[in-house]
């Protein structure tokens, strides 16, 4: 679901009448006050909880385009996802005040307005007056230059005499001048075309146009990447080797999605954890999953299926505390699964998951994860959790210890199922498949009697999981 755009109405110089105020708090027409031109602010909005700024994306329209009511303007990159924004107001986008690839503070202005085409003109002037006072602002011509940032001058030192590309890349937020960009012009691409160069890491700058009026389109973008292709296979294996790499010694800032993460992790460290650590049989969970693999059943799914129903036993693990001072019992039994993706972490959300169906769960699963590395998630795929997993048992872990994401009771650090030598109760010695799970738990909410309490019941249903497929 796409989000509306905020903006803010900014009456003509013109046009103002007595009390100019009014009319910029309230947005109507005051009676003393005539007003024929209608230029408006557009903010940068705040599409998460957690979202102090955005990064333009693109723009899906350009300077100039007619815009109607409910169509999408630009895309954002949040904390978490990649949101298409829409307007509620017809009009003219007369002006881009934060190019492609910027960062805005959130009710920040990105973009101006104009109700008409006869006041774009006075939009690109207004922008271009507050740049100028901006800028002035910030220095005089009597002034030297203003030193570098502590970022700039990291970079700075890193690049050495010749810039490496990464580190070019991270400059290139301090720049005033998009990196897709020549001599400061805007190059018109579609939103396809965009969404493709960023996918196959096609610089547009490069890139002829073979749409209407030089437009770059979708099949531009793929020409180049498979040009770019073909000239990496036919370099030396070493040479080939070097070019994907990191550029070692560089010094890269924060995505939007590292600061957000950055940010929890630390407001994790105010909440008083304990872990409980528990071996849990799986060869009927394996067999049961070899069974059913083939009708789309993923092994995600029957894990956040059998936490989900062990937590409906045990309602205060899937609680919750945000102001230190009271927990809630949540309603629904959400499970947010980490998934690692190109630049961070996020946790998709199995909604009602003790309630649905292992099938429709893992179609669900399938769905969120596509979501998720398109970077299209809604914020209620992302942030309604209630209870969080943590596997890293695909890549041959054994056991690992997860923070616990701000808000919820607990975190469960799933490990790798293994062949494990083991002793029967009547002293025979034998084969079992076994994983561990390690709970990181909110300790002033969640107790040590609860934890155990929880897993054994865990351990149960996955060790006898003929309930997980109804």
């Amino acid at each position: 679901m796409a989000h509306l755009l905020n903006t803010s109405f900014i009456p003509s110089s013109r046009t103002l009448g007595e009390n100019p105020r009014a009319v910029l708090l309230s947005g109507r027409r005051s009676r003393s006050c005539k007003v024929e031109a209608k230029i408006r602010e557009i903010f940068m909005p705040a599409l998460s909880s957690t979202m102090t700024e955005g990064k333009i994306v693109s723009w899906v329209k350009s300077e100039g385009d007619k815009l109607s009511k409910g169509e999408s303007v630009v895309v954002v990159e949040s904390d978490k996802a990649d949101m298409d924004v829409e307007t509620f107001y017809d009009g003219y986008l007369a002006s881009i005040m934060v190019e492609e690839g910027g960062v805005a503070p959130v009710g920040s202005a990105i973009a101006l307005l104009a109700e008409t085409e006869e006041e774009i003109a006075e939009a690109k002037a207004k922008a271009n007056s507050s740049s100028s006072s901006s800028s002035s602002s910030s220095s005089s011509s009597s002034a030297p230059p203003s030193p570098p940032s502590q970022e700039q001058q990291r970079i700075q030192e890193n690049a050495g005499p010749a810039v490496a590309p990464k580190a070019a890349a991270a400059a290139a937020v301090f720049s005033s001048t998009h990196p897709a960009s020549e001599g400061g012009k805007r190059i018109v691409a579609s939103p396809y075309a965009k969404k493709l160069a960023k996918e196959l890491k096609v610089d547009l700058s490069g890139v002829v146009g073979t749409g209407p009026m030089g437009r770059i389109v979708a099949k531009d973008v793929e020409a180049r990447a498979q040009a770019a292709a073909v000239a990496t296979a036919s370099l030396p294996a070493a040479a080939a080797a070097a070019a994907p790499g990191i550029e070692l010694g560089t010094v890269v800032p924060f995505t939007t999605m590292q600061g957000a993460v950055s940010r929890n992790m630390i407001e994790s460290l105010s909440v008083p954890t304990f872990r409980v650590g528990y071996t849990i049989t799986t060869n009927a969970l394996d067999a049961l999953y070899k069974k059913i693999k083939s009708k789309g059943v993923t092994m995600t799914a029957l894990l956040a299926k059998a936490t989900a129903l062990a937590l409906v036993k045990h309602p205060v693990v899937n609680s919750g505390c945000r102001d230190g001072k009271s927990f809630t019992y949540n309603s629904s039994i959400n499970i947010a699964i980490a998934v690692a993706i190109d630049g961070g972490l996020i946790t998709p959300v199995l909604q009602d998951a003790d309630k649905v169906d292992i099938y429709s769960l893992s179609r669900k699963w399938k769905e969120l994860v596509d979501k998720a590395r398109a970077k299209q998630l809604q914020p209620h795929e992302y942030n309604t959790g209630t209870f969080t997993l943590s596997n890293l048992g695909m890549f041959g872990v054994d056991r690992f210890d997860a923070i616990l994401p701000p808000g919820t009771g607990a975190i469960m650090a799933v490990g790798a199922s293994q062949p494990t030598v083991v002793a029967s109760k009547d002293g025979r010695i034998g084969m079992k498949n076994q994983m561990q799970v390690n709970v990181t738990a909110d300790h002033r909410v969640i107790y040590g009697a609860d934890l155990a309490s929880f897993l054994q019941t865990l351990a149960k249903i996955i060790e006898d999981p003929k309930d997980l497929t109804f």
